[in-house]
C-alpha cells in the first residue's frame, strides 16, 4: 500500500503494509511475464488492472490477525514464515530426486574412455556419500525447526524475533545445501546431465532458480549473525 504522499506505507516493525484485493477475473489482464530458466511450472505471471475500485470489504491484510478467519496453528504463521519453509522444502525435493537419479546412473553408466562403471569410482562413491549426509542433515535441521516452532506457536500464539530468525537460518541453510548437492551431482554424471531427455538439466535449472529467490539469499547469514551478536538487524523481513 502507498500513502497520500505516494510513498509505501510501513507497519510498526518497518515492513511494508500489504493488503490483498479480491476482484472479478474479467477485470484483470494477465501478463505472461514468467519467462525464466527454471521453476516454469509455478505460473508466476503478472497482472494489470485499469481504473478498478475495490470495496474495503474485499480487501484484507495478508498477515493481519484482525482479518484472520481461521484460528488454526498454521494460519498464525506469517506468509514470510510459510514461504521460507516452502522454498526450502522444494529445494530439498529437487536435490533428493537428483541424488536418487545419480545413484541409478552410477550403477549403470561406464564413462567414455574408462573400463569401470561409475559406481566403482572412488570419487563418485565419496560424492554420493557426502551428498547423502548433507541432504539428511539439512532436512533434519529444517524439520526440527518446524516442529519446535509449531509447538511454540501452540503454547504462545506467536513467535519471538529469535524464533523467526531460526526459521530464516534453517531454510536458507537447507536451500544452499541443496544447491551444493545439485551442483555436485550435475558435474559428477558428466554429459548425461546436459540432455533434455535426462532429468538432470531441468532440475539443475530449477535449483538455481530457487537460490535466486528471496528465501535463499546469502545475506540472510549476515543478518542472523547480527542478531546473534546482539546488533540491530536492518531487515524487516526477519520481523514478519
Amino acid at each position: 500500500m502507498v500513502g497520500e504522499d505516494g510513498n509505501p506505507r510501513r507497519g510498526p516493525n518497518g515492513a511494508p503494509v500489504i493488503r490483498m484485493m479480491l476482484m472479478p477475473r474479467k477485470d484483470v489482464q494477465l501478463e505472461n511475464a514468467w519467462n525464466v530458466m527454471g521453476l516454469k511450472g509455478t505460473g508466476s505471471d503478472s497482472y494489470a488492472v485499469t481504473d478498478l475500485f475495490v470495496p474495503e470489504r474485499f480487501s484484507f491484510g495478508r498477515d493481519a490477525a484482525a482479518d484472520r478467519k481461521e484460528d488454526g496453528l498454521l494460519f498464525k504463521f506469517s506468509t514470510s514464515n510459510v514461504y521460507s519453509f516452502g522454498f526450502a522444502a522444494v529445494a530439498l525435493g529437487i536435490a533428493r530426486r537428483m541424488l536418487d537419479d545419480a545413484t541409478k546412473v552410477a550403477g549403470e553408466k561406464t564413462a567414455y574412455g574408462t573400463k569401470r562403471a561409475m559406481r566403482e569410482n572412488n570419487v563418485v562413491q565419496a560424492n554420493i556419500g557426502r551428498s547423502e549426509a548433507a541432504w539428511r542433515a539439512a532436512r533434519t535441521y529444517l524439520h526440527m525447526t518446524a516442529q519446535t516452532l509449531w509447538q511454540a506457536m501452540a503454547e504462545n500464539g506467536s513467535l519471538s524475533l529469535e524464533q523467526k530468525t531460526e526459521i530464516r537460518l534453517s531454510s536458507t541453510w537447507a536451500i544452499q545445501q541443496a544447491s551444493e548437492i545439485a551442483a555436485t551431482i550435475y558435474h559428477m554424471v558428466g554429459s548425461t546431465a546436459v540432455f533434455e531427455s535426462n532429468p538432470f538439466e531441468r532440475r539443475f535449472r530449477d535449483m538455481h532458480t530457487v537460490t535466486q529467490q528471496l528465501q535463499g539469499r546469502q545475506s540472510h547469514y549476515e543478518i542472523v549473525g547480527q542478531a546473534l551478536l546482539g546488533l540491530e538487524t536492518d531487515a524487516a523481513l526477519f520481523t514478519t
